[in-house]
């Protein structure tokens, strides 16, 4: 069943005189489920592909759906309420909030969403225990070393039980035991069913995915399931 539909996705980006095509034409179907890696050279598209996949940004030409949903005709506060709900961020540097515990950086979605106190309480204290953070709930980021920071980031994205995790680069400041705990985590998430799309500029890490896509020029020059680039 697909996740994700992309349809003739256009993306361009006016550079003083110059226009640039971050993303050209681009059609793609992901499934519910599916474990996709997305490399290529700096400024391939990638990250401007995961930033209108998490509805970061809206494209200039075709449709996105969701689901099923068509998300590129929504108002913006109709895709952020998609975005806290059904989409998880995982981002290099963390993106933490300085002055919030773990316990409440990873209730920061729900309290956005309005849960109840009670409900936070409870799948915080599942999260710490499953992240294995217990010991450091009421630790600020500053306290924490950069793979605690990123199992609070996974946390934090997972926290609303979302279908689809996007991880950009979420290894990239960690040292590489530390890199493949952080891989172990994602990786049983998507066992468990969750969508895990990663960007990478690391081929292994980019091996271990079950489907490659290769970006260039913002055109999806590759695709390891061998569906014709589009």
């Amino acid at each position: 069943m697909a996740l994700i539909q992309l349809a003739g996705i256009c993306r361009r980006f006016q550079l003083g005189d110059t226009t640039v095509n971050a993303l050209a034409d681009l059609n793609l179907q992901i499934d519910a489920g599916d474990y996709v890696a997305v490399m290529g050279p700096s400024g391939s598209g990638k990250s401007t592909l995961l930033n209108l996949l998490g509805l970061l940004d809206r494209p200039d030409a075709g449709h996105y759906l969701l689901e099923g949903r068509d998300v590129t005709t929504l108002s913006p506060d109709e895709q952020a309420k998609v975005r806290s709900q059904r989409i998880g961020f995982v981002f290099q540097s963390f993106h933490l909030v300085p002055r919030l515990t773990a316990a409440e950086n990873i209730a920061l979605p729900m309290t956005l969403a309005g849960i109840a106190p009670a409900e936070r309480e409870r799948r915080v204290a599942q999260a710490l225990k499953d992240f294995s953070l217990d010991h450091r709930a009421d630790h600020k980021p500053d306290q924490l070393s950069g793979g605690q920071r990123q199992r609070v980031a996974i946390a934090r994205a997972t926290i609303m039980q979302p279908p689809l995790i996007l991880a950009d680069e979420p290894t990239g400041n960690l040292d590489r035991h530390t890199g493949e705990e952080v891989v172990h985590l994602l990786e049983g998430l998507n066992a468990r069913g969750v969508t895990l799309i990663v960007v990478t500029h690391d081929p292994a890490m980019g091996a271990r995915a079950r489907r490659q896509l290769v970006m260039e020029d913002g055109h999806l020059k590759q695709d390891s399931a061998g569906h014709a680039p589009g």
